[in-house]
């Protein structure tokens, strides 16, 4: 890939309205990223906006800078460095920045999330869990918060641990953790999609768990509330048809119910590693597609804008509304080809028009 290449890709991907779903599939519509900047402003007019706002050149070459003097680099969805796992759900990360050895992606991933604010039974817990995996030659993967997650890592860091954080590379969060994510970016696999400088907002954090359940061939959560995070990483690791795993706790104790609930719905219940392993496998390390085969072939579709009627179009627009809904259910309805839904849908999804939800359905803004 060269470098005009790299740095279009990043733009495109840093451009507003511009998603993972809508990256890949501009991508694999015009074959590059300088083709697909090119047609960008057709598009975006016929999504219904006027002049379509492209991040500069220097933004991403500055960019590319920035974390390379960082001691980190970008590596796209389609290259050889990139987690097969990840490379396959849904709305992958176009492109992600990593400090540390990316080999660990392509061992055998178990991902261990919880409460922030977990006791310490949970805590020891999920320490020694995350030890008894990684003499296993399991990479252990967390997201870096306080509680679980900082146990797990701790536990893991004698082994493989890679961590995803919702904020820029070069951003420590929470602060406390600052010389663990050193430790991690150095010794061990540090991944953020947010470009440098990012704070941790909270819109970043479930993005962040999309990561977290996407890299790994199951996830296990202990303690948890209803509501937290941690069930979203679950609930997506389920939606990428990966092993869903939960630590039963008290009734009594509102960090448990999470749990409790996961394992009512149908989640393997965890009391050791036995469990676990028994769960995702016995993993078989040949079973890890190799990194160099990427899952993505981008090259031009026929279909352009110019092909649509404007009365097709506008059939397919009155079937979005607030309410999301599935694209294949859109299809069935409009009775136009799936080609021309997803141009339309992609139009105006730049445009500002639709937003993108989780398990393939979209709404009307």
């Amino acid at each position: 890939m060269t470098h005009a290449e790299r740095i279009a890709r990043l733009r495109l991907i840093r451009t507003p309205h511009v998603g993972p779903v809508s990256w890949h599939q501009l991508m694999q519509r015009f074959g590059s990223g300088e083709a697909a900047l090119d047609a960008l402003p057709d598009l975006v007019l016929r999504g219904g906006a006027g002049k379509v706002r492209v991040a500069a050149l220097d933004v991403a070459t500055r960019e590319f800078e920035r974390v390379a003097a960082l001691g980190a680099r970008h590596i796209f969805s389609d290259e050889a460095d990139y987690s097969p796992l990840l490379r396959e759900v849904e709305g992958a990360p176009p492109v992600i920045i990593v400090r540390g050895d990316t080999a660990m992606l392509r061992r055998p991933c178990v991902a261990i999330v919880g409460a922030r604010n977990a006791s310490a039974i949970a805590c020891r817990f999920a320490r020694q869990l995350a030890v008894d995996l990684a003499a296993r030659d399991v990479t252990v993967v967390s997201g870096l918060a306080r509680g679980v997650d900082t146990a797990a890592h701790v536990g893991a860091l004698g082994g493989s641990t890679a961590a995803v954080i919702a904020s820029g590379i070069d951003i420590a969060f929470p602060p406390e953790n600052a010389a663990l994510q050193e430790k991690i970016a150095t010794d061990q696999l540090l991944i953020a999609e947010q470009p440098p400088g990012s704070e941790p907002l909270a819109r970043h954090f479930p993005s962040r768990n999309r990561i977290i359940a996407g890299l790994a061939h199951g996830t296990v959560v202990i303690e948890a509330a209803p509501r937290s995070g941690s069930l979203i990483t679950a609930r997506r690791a389920g939606d990428y048809g990966r092993e869903v795993m939960a630590v039963p706790g008290s009734p009594l104790d509102p960090r448990a119910q999470g749990c409790n609930l996961l394992i009512r719905e149908g989640a393997t219940l965890v009391q050791n590693i036995d469990d676990v392993i028994e769960a995702v496998g016995p993993i078989d390390t040949r079973m890890v597609r190799e990194g160099a085969l990427p899952a993505f072939d981008f090259s031009v579709e026929p279909l352009c804008s110019a092909e649509i009627r404007d009365a097709e179009r506008r059939e397919i627009i009155d079937l979005l509304g607030p309410t999301p809904v599935a694209v294949d259910e859109v299809i069935r309805q409009s009775g136009h080809p799936a080609s021309a839904v997803q141009l339309v849908l992609l139009e105006l999804e730049l445009a500002g028009r639709l937003e993108r939800h989780a398990g393939s359905r979209v709404s009307a803004v």
